[in-house]
């Protein structure tokens, strides 16, 4: 980090937020200095992104003043931040999906009028420039909607990145990414902070933060706890600020009987996407699926669900072959999902927590074809309690709660199911350190009851922790199944790479 000047690059003083009477943010104090990557942790509903979102213009403070260069500004609009030279990269990706990379790309920035020409050519060659910058291939001729979260989220960083914003936010950007795609990003960051930009990283991934950030700000219950040079904080340090206690052991196994098979899939195959896909998992077993990201594992958690359906193989429900075309299907037979992508597949963001909590049981909150609000509510609020999801009332819309609550919320929809068959996709992404802990607990317990679990993770130490077996994808295929007593991350590494056959 460049030495601070005089004058704080940015400087925020009382800031302070409330939703629906709750004060989410109290009377936060904090410098950025021009040229440093500053990052803010806290677990999910500390106030960080709530503060991220305050200086990116979409929330406005309740009390407080910001000040950019020594001069006093309100932030009163994404359109107001961007014209301050402040740019948000949202922790999920948002997007035209109909428009294609390159309009997503340059979106926002025409100077002209309504009647102004639009360069289609220049435009397309500077979007093709920004993604090369990345090391990214994608045709930004192409429409976004089809493209994978990874991808996703390099359009965003691209899109960033071409605004010659002096302040950039990063929201959890690296969730979705490869390591490679990581360390690409690193790079391009570090050269920014170089240039004199400054950037905002906020991230619950502790050795990241380490690798890439100059100073560390952390959140709690919404107060500013901490803030110093990430060298003067140990892991333990960090962990204490964020959660109030020290976090002894936040990942281990439960125990459980193994019992008889419960799913399995033979040859399943979707031309293009992945093929012969065959293995099984018994109930009170946690399988592990990993690879890397575009290695075709959601699209296989989707076929067995019935999103997107096999055109070949055979899958079993307790040792009797079954078809499914529709999600709903899945669910009468006992499968549940948890989505890779809550935003898109996994919440209803206006509608009340309630609601999203008992959608997938029409049968009990309206037993007779009329919803019966007494039901509805009393199912809602055992679900909060039983999965400590922190919100400010049930008909709060589910879009304004953090991600791990929000992930909380899902999780309960699918327990009022008592599904048999359990399917989560990176359950536990953009989600803090003592979230995690309870997740894992809940995996544990769900176990131990007899669920059986297909657990997909690009977190090695969930995979080595959790599961009971582990199998690996790469390019559609499986490559390894590796007992948990033979698994580590280099096995898992090798056969997560794609292999290049050498020339005759």
């Amino acid at each position: 980090m460049k030495k601070a000047d005089a004058v704080p690059f940015v400087s925020a003083r009382g800031i302070s937020k409330s939703f629906a009477g709750i004060e989410v943010l109290r009377d936060v104090d904090l410098d950025l200095a021009k040229g440093e990557i500053h990052a803010l942790l806290g677990e999910n509903g500390a106030g960080k992104s709530t503060f991220a979102k305050i200086l990116a213009g979409i929330h406005l403070p309740t009390r407080g003043t910001l000040s950019l260069d020594g001069r006093t500004i309100e932030v009163s609009s994404p359109v107001a931040a961007q014209k301050l030279g402040i740019t948000l990269i949202h922790q999920e990706p948002i997007s035209f999906p109909d428009l294609s990379v390159a309009e997503n790309l340059v979106l926002g920035r025409s100077e002209d009028g309504w009647f102004s020409r639009v360069p289609w050519a220049e435009m397309t060659i500077e979007a093709q420039r920004s993604m090369d910058l990345l090391g990214v291939h994608i045709d930004v001729a192409r429409p976004m909607r089809g493209l994978s979260i990874a991808d996703q989220q390099m359009v965003e960083i691209a899109r960033a990145l071409a605004s010659d914003s002096r302040l950039i936010i990063m929201d959890e950007p690296t969730a979705p990414l490869t390591p490679r795609e990581v360390e690409t990003l690193f790079g391009i960051a570090r050269r920014l902070r170089d240039e004199g930009r400054t950037i905002v990283f906020i991230s619950h991934r502790l050795e990241e933060v380490r690798a890439l950030c100059d100073r560390v700000t952390i959140f709690r219950d919404g107060d500013k706890v901490a803030t110093d040079t990430i060298g003067n904080l140990s892991d333990v340090d960090i962990i204490r600020l964020m959660i109030g206690r020290p976090l002894k052991e936040y990942i281990h196994k439960h125990s459980a009987e193994i019992g008889e098979v419960a799913l399995e899939v033979q040859g399943l195959t979707l031309p293009g996407v992945f093929h012969d896909i065959s293995f099984s998992v018994r109930r009170g077993e946690i399988v592990g699926l990993g690879g890397l990201v575009g290695a075709g594992r959601t699209d296989v958690a989707r076929a067995i669900f019935g999103v997107v359906p096999a055109t070949g193989g055979v899958v079993k429900v307790d040792g009797k072959a079954v078809h499914i075309d529709e999600p709903e299907e899945a669910i009468a037979l006992g499968i549940a999902l948890v989505p890779e992508d809550r935003a898109a597949a996994g919440i209803f963001r206006t509608l009340p927590v309630e609601q999203n909590i008992t959608a997938a049981v029409p049968d009990r909150i309206a037993p007779t074809g009329v919803i019966r609000r007494a039901i509805e509510r009393s199912l809602a609020q055992d679900s909060v309690a039983k999965l400590r999801i922190r919100l400010a009332s049930l008909n709060q819309p589910i879009g304004e709660l953090s991600g791990g609550n929000q992930q909380k919320a899902i999780l309960a929809r699918w327990l009022l199911v008592d599904p048999s068959i359990l399917i989560l996709d990176e359950p536990t992404r953009g989600i803090d350190i003592g979230v995690k802990a309870e997740f894992y607990d809940m995996i544990g317990e769900l176990a131990s009851q007899g669920k059986a679990i297909l657990l997909i993770s690009s977190e090695m130490p969930e995979l080595l922790a959790l599961c009971d077996r582990v199998l690996v994808m790469a390019e559609g295929r499986l490559t390894a199944e590796i007992a948990r007593s033979e698994a580590s991350q280099e096995r898992i590494m090798s056969a997560a790479v794609p292999r290049v056959e050498a020339a005759a």
